[in-house]
């Protein structure tokens, strides 16, 4: 019969004899003593199977989807102690996915560069250079909701004009608001050259985690100005949530790290986002091309654009411009810009998309011309939607 100091040695064995890692004495004896105990043995097989799962060959970064399938589980067991809008939702997501690949970044990896596409070019940026960017921009969102903007204003400085990239004269002043939001960014970057990436880390995810508890239904009208656009607070998450989204996987990219794509429902917010997005853009396309405004007599073309995957639906997008309301003779809000409603009228063509390349189309980050795709009916439309999506994107 064991004391139960000897009892309690031989069970601090355990541990050691599931990894096969006792001596070879130590493990003949307490292979006896597991006849005498039950309890010892139970917990030392379970031990052994849960050890004969650690296997160092198996790649350490999970599975796509199993976080946010953890975090759907975990929330049906225990409400989240800060319930977010439905709106807000895919920005929460993004910016704790984002937040993740950080903290895992070494010194060296800071230090690497990562390709920023947009309609305007390719900008090249360390990751701290991208998270200032963020957090900028973000700021304007945040400023909506009653938070400090983090980019201190410069004195006597009018704060839509900004650089050039690649022209001389970097400080000619433009009212060029794309061109003002990378001078945000770069002011941000100059403001914290001195801090440590992690700092510049904590900082943003203190504004995001501020912006977050802001998003209350009371805020969700408000409006955001871009300097391109002004949008409402509920759409300003969803278009945060995209370009968090997008530099991400930028800075994933650049540093060889795995990234997700956005879940399911959050992902369909995103591409109802752009497509919401699109008929100004495409207003803006013909535009240009024709140097004359693009016509308002209403939507007299559409294209029906079907995603298909995990955000599948389809949306009716006017060619000629937004809608007019009939009483007012304005032009339609933005949630008049895309129908729903299938049966509204006869599309003249139909474009077929998977919704994480549509997205991709939609940050400038694939080549509208080699993107598989469905096409339906006139190609011309088709090609002039294909070619607008790539405008929705900004630095």
């Amino acid at each position: 019969m064991l004391t139960e100091q000897e009892h309690e040695a031989l069970r601090g064995l355990l541990g050691a004899w599931a990894l096969r890692a006792c001596l070879p004495e130590e493990g003949a004896a307490l292979e006896r003593h597991f006849a005498s105990c039950p309890d010892c043995a139970e917990e030392g097989e379970r031990l052994r199977r849960a050890a004969a799962r650690l296997n160092t060959d198996d790649p350490l970064d999970q599975p796509d989807g199993l976080r946010q399938q953890v975090l759907d589980f975990c929330l049906t067991r225990r409400a989240a102690d800060l319930p977010v809008a439905a709106w807000a939702a895919p920005y929460a997501a993004e910016a704790a996915k984002l937040d993740a690949l950080l903290r895992d970044l070494g010194p060296t990896e800071w230090q690497e560069m990562a390709e920023l596409p947009w309609h305007g070019g390719v900008l090249r940026r360390r990751p701290v250079d991208v998270l200032c960017h963020l957090t900028a921009v973000d700021g304007l969102l945040a400023q909506a909701l009653g938070l400090p903007d983090p980019v201190a204003p410069v004195e006597g400085r009018v704060p839509v004009q900004g650089r050039v990239p690649g022209r001389s004269g970097a400080r000619a002043e433009r009212a060029d608001p794309f061109h003002a939001l990378l001078d945000r960014s770069d002011r941000l970057s100059r403001m914290h050259a001195n801090a440590s990436p992690q700092t510049v880390r904590s900082l943003w995810r203190a504004q995001s985690r501020a912006m977050l508890r802001g998003a209350e239904p009371a805020a969700a009208d408000k409006c955001v100005d871009y300097g391109f656009a002004t949008i409402p607070v509920r759409d300003a998450f969803l278009d945060r949530a995209f370009e968090t989204w997008i530099h991400g996987e930028d800075v994933a990219r650049a540093v060889d790290y795995p990234y997700a794509v956005p879940a399911p429902p959050h992902l369909r917010q995103l591409v109802d986002l752009a497509a919401r997005m699109l008929p100004a853009a495409l207003a803006g396309q013909r535009q240009a091309a024709y140097a004359a405004t693009a016509p308002t007599g209403g939507s007299a073309r559409t294209v029906r654009l079907v995603i298909e995957g995990p955000a599948n639906g389809q949306w009716l997008i006017p060619l000629d411009g937004p809608p007019r309301d009939e009483a007012s003779g304005e032009p339609g809000t933005a949630s008049d810009l895309v129908a729903e409603n299938l049966a509204a009228e006869n599309p003249v063509a139909e474009l077929v998309i998977d919704g994480v390349e549509f997205c991709q189309l939609a940050a400038a980050h694939r080549d509208p011309d080699r993107l598989p795709v469905g096409e339906y009916g006139d190609r011309a439309a088709i090609r002039e939607v294909l070619t607008a999506v790539p405008l929705l994107s900004r630095p």
